[in-house]
């Protein structure tokens, strides 16, 4: 592959990976659902490390450091950026000079809402993962990332978990990951209903 190829064409809602980040995939694949496949065969062992009493006890649960150890878990031997802040401007997504800064942001009024109770667990997580959505501060797995950090916080507090659709595959265009898409843009409006519903699913 060289750069100007597009091996991984985005599909619907994905964030296009410019050549250059393409060129740091680590193994040799040569479609998109061998890259799907290999990605989803990490994050999910990912889970289960996240899931452990010992991570969900972590203080550092809500941090940007956090944050990027468990993206550098997710797509570890997938993408040589993986846990590393984007270093190009997307179709969407706060500019890369203020991504530690939205991130940091984030997770501090997480914290204060926690602190105050100001919506129930569930609403405060799903509030958390659209901002991070919004931030887009990786290359690619926004989504997904955020998703399992929203996870993290309500397993920590031994809450009954989100579901995201009955547990369905978002990365695949269809039905269910439309919904998904739908409520991100219903919550872009400030409302959060559709999203909360769909992660309630």
């Amino acid at each position: 592959m060289t750069p100007g190829d597009d091996l991984f064409p985005s599909e619907d809602g994905d964030t296009p990976l410019t050549p250059e980040e393409q060129l740091d995939l680590i193994p040799s694949l040569s479609t998109r659902a061998q890259l799907n496949e290999l990605e989803r065969h990490t994050i999910n062992t990912t889970r289960v490390w996240a899931m452990r009493p010992k991570s969900l006890a972590r203080p550092d649960l809500l941090t940007d450091a956090f944050a990027r150890e468990l993206h550098r878990r997710m797509f570890h031997g997938v993408w040589r950026w993986a846990g590393r802040y984007r270093n190009s401007e997307k179709n969407l997504g706060w500019a890369v000079p203020r991504l530690t800064e939205g991130v940091r942001n984030a997770f501090d009024d997480t914290q204060v809402q926690l602190s105050h109770a100001s919506y129930p667990l569930a609403e405060i997580a799903v509030r958390l993962h659209h901002r991070l959505v919004v931030i887009h501060s990786w290359p690619n797995g926004n989504g997904r990332h955020a998703r399992l950090i929203a996870d993290v916080l309500v397993a920590s507090r031994s809450a009954p978990p989100l579901t995201w659709g009955a547990r369905a595959n978002l990365v695949p265009a269809g039905e269910t990951r439309n919904r998904y898409l739908a409520a991100l843009r219903a919550a872009d409006e400030n409302n959060f209903a559709p999203l909360l519903a769909f992660a309630r699913s």
